[in-house]
């Protein structure tokens, strides 16, 4: 069942065309994406939201493939295959948590900025002085 040397080298370089093809296209999209290519589209949220879902699938495409195909998981029994696949499913689902979070500690702080700019604007007492260490001491 094994290949011979000069039938794999050719796999593995139609493997390098293909990567390096979905690449491009990938670089293209991101272009696009960003108004590089058309001036005016990235001005538009649909656009941007169906480049990054074009770019996700591409992205995950090139992933399975250099998994299946470099690190010979479609010649590994199923078992192996899943204690490869399960865990990086749920790292995926870790990052997407992680960005999650994130976004709602951007979220928080962006409030505390608005009601902090509130208060200020409501205390007219508050006149902006500023007050240094050697009010305090008198030896500094």
């Amino acid at each position: 069942m094994g290949l011979s040397y000069e039938e794999g080298k050719k796999k593995v370089v139609k493997g390098l065309y293909l990567l390096a093809a979905v690449t491009l296209i990938e670089v293209f999209i991101s272009l696009l994406g960003k108004g590089h290519i058309i001036s005016g589209v990235e001005k538009y949220s649909v656009i941007l939201y169906i480049v990054g879902l074009a770019l996700i699938v591409l992205s995950l495409y090139k992933a399975y493939f250099i998994i299946y195909e470099f690190m010979h998981m479609k010649y590994e029994v199923k078992g192996l295959a899943l204690t490869v696949l399960l865990p990086t499913t749920l790292l995926i689902w870790a990052i997407i948590a992680f960005f999650q979070e994130g976004n709602s500690w951007k979220n928080r702080r962006e409030l505390i900025k608005e009601k902090n700019e509130v208060q200020v604007k409501s205390n007219p007492e508050q006149t902006g002085e500023v007050i240094r260490l050697e009010d305090f001491s008198g030896n500094i």
